[in-house]
């Protein structure tokens, strides 16, 4: 038998255990932007069944503060918002926050998934929403999001591009590819944007900080070299697909 002082010190001793797997959890953070509030009302209910913390902005204005304030892990975005529409948003969201982005909206035409997929959103959900489809769809993006945060680098199948950002190297076909540092960083926000399209303002701003018709013609003067280095290796394999007059993406097709 266990004499009363011990099994008092052994009571003592469980009661202040703590679950670290409890304690450690942390909620992933989900930012609702919806100017309809019974919309906002019913998505929270269901991702707070699903165990996430939520928010949510009324319109594209409240949107920017909410997400500087929160840093939300992911978005869901409507398109139809008063003052500011859902387009205009996410390109302002895109400037604070590298946080998955999916669409909600009753818009079902292809030609508009296809737009905001190539304006920088991670996916679309259609209107009206089934709860379980909504819950899987914004674990898989955060699958992708984790997984893409986690990797240092980045292969191409399609082509045999790779590569390593933290050493700046790229490979094709596996052969080595000496660039240009200025060659190198537009190859690499390039592939960090793939498969969308980066814009010549995008690309003018993040590597020069400036857009003017100079720069534009760099951009292509660089593309066009780029192309040249990988032509040398392997013809006929197109690595950098033109999208006229918007900008540049890397073939993922």
């Amino acid at each position: 038998m266990i004499p009363t002082s011990d099994r008092k010190k052994e009571i003592q001793t469980q009661s202040v255990g703590i679950d670290l797997d409890e304690t450690l959890k942390r909620n992933k953070k989900v930012l609702i932007i919806d100017d309809d509030p019974d919309t906002v009302e019913l998505i929270k209910r269901i991702l707070r069944l699903s165990d996430f913390d939520v928010a949510s902005a009324r319109n594209g204005t409240d949107a920017i503060s909410i997400a500087e304030k929160i840093q939300p892990d992911i978005v869901l975005l409507d398109l139809m918002m008063p003052e500011i529409d859902g387009r205009a948003t996410l390109k302002n969201l895109r400037e604070i926050t590298q946080a998955p982005v999916i669409i909600v909206s009753a818009l079902v035409a292809k030609e508009n998934i296809i737009d905001l997929l190539n304006l920088g959103s991670d996916d679309y959900i259609t209107k009206p929403f089934h709860r379980d489809e909504m819950v899987a769809r914004i674990q898989a993006v955060l699958r992708r999001s984790r997984l893409l945060s986690l990797i240092d680098g980045v292969s191409v199948p399609e082509t045999g591009l790779m590569i390593n950002f933290s050493k700046r190297e790229v490979h094709f076909q596996g052969q080595f590819v000496q660039l240009s540092p200025k060659e190198y960083e537009l190859l690499e926000l390039l592939t960090k944007q793939m498969p969308h399209i980066v814009k010549y303002k995008e690309i003018a701003d993040d590597i020069w900080g400036e857009n003017n018709i100079y720069v534009r013609n760099r951009i292509k003067y660089l593309v066009h070299t780029i192309r040249n280095k990988f032509e040398e290796i392997k013809p006929n394999v197109n690595v950098i697909i033109t999208a006229d007059r918007v900008g540049y993406r890397i073939q993922t097709d």
